[in-house]
């Protein structure tokens, strides 16, 4: 059984969301502030964490940006905030994926699903010692990126995003392959795929305005350069 921690301040929505996961067979720990959710995942921690943005106190921002200073759990941001700026800040802060309320629990649970088939099979990408791009260095059987050969610090969705770049070198992959072979998802937003690919860059290249590594091909998609 997976455990899921839902910071959620609305005590209905918060109530009636735990008990629907647990009638998907999720462990669910339930709270309705950023600061007890923190504190819970230091104590407790969950396969994956659904938050709320707009929270007393510290809001979904703030406390996504706080666990992913030390934690690479998945996240999901769950929230009635559908525009598109609220939806790129939550992934820039460091959300893999969302939802918009009203949610569809059995969406949610699949979702929930593909996030953590995708965190036990990044050990079964295939065993090559390293992919070298230039200075840019990824080894899929340690988990590790590096760059002028220093660790760089990748969430599990930006790893596996750069390492199906990576097995197809030069190639163009479209927004949707990614989100086919990424997050498992056959009809998907696409920005999900830009949001993940501008954080990689300001992680992998030496200017994210001008990359050199992970390149834009207009009106198809994108690769990594070999």
């Amino acid at each position: 059984m997976s455990a899921v921690l839902l910071i959620e301040d609305d005590d209905r929505i918060r109530l009636s969301l735990a008990m629907a996961l647990e009638d998907e067979g999720y462990q669910t720990h339930a709270v309705p502030t950023a600061e007890e959710g923190l504190e819970m995942q230091r104590r407790q921690p969950a396969d994956a964490v659904l938050v709320d943005l707009m929270l007393p106190g510290m809001d979904g921002f703030e406390c996504i940006r706080q666990l992913r200073r030390t934690d690479d759990v998945p996240i999901i941001v769950v929230s009635a905030r559908d525009d598109t700026h609220d939806i790129v800040a939550g992934l820039e802060a460091g959300a893999d994926d969302y939802v918009v309320k009203p949610v569809a629990v059995k969406e949610l649970a699949a979702r929930l699903r593909a996030l953590r088939r995708r965190g036990r099979s990044a050990s079964a990408t295939p065993a090559v010692t390293v992919l070298t791009f230039g200075d840019l260095e990824i080894r899929p059987e340690a988990g590790e990126v590096r760059l002028h050969g220093e660790p760089v610090a990748v969430t599990r969705t930006e790893f596996r995003l750069l390492c199906e770049l990576a097995e197809h070198p030069g190639q163009v992959l479209s927004r949707q392959q990614l989100l086919s072979r990424v997050w498992e998802y056959e009809i998907g937003d696409e920005r999900l795929v830009d949001v993940h690919v501008g954080r990689l860059r300001h992680k992998i290249e030496d200017s994210a305005g001008k990359p050199r590594h992970l390149v834009t091909v207009r009106g198809l998609g994108y690769k990594l350069q070999p």
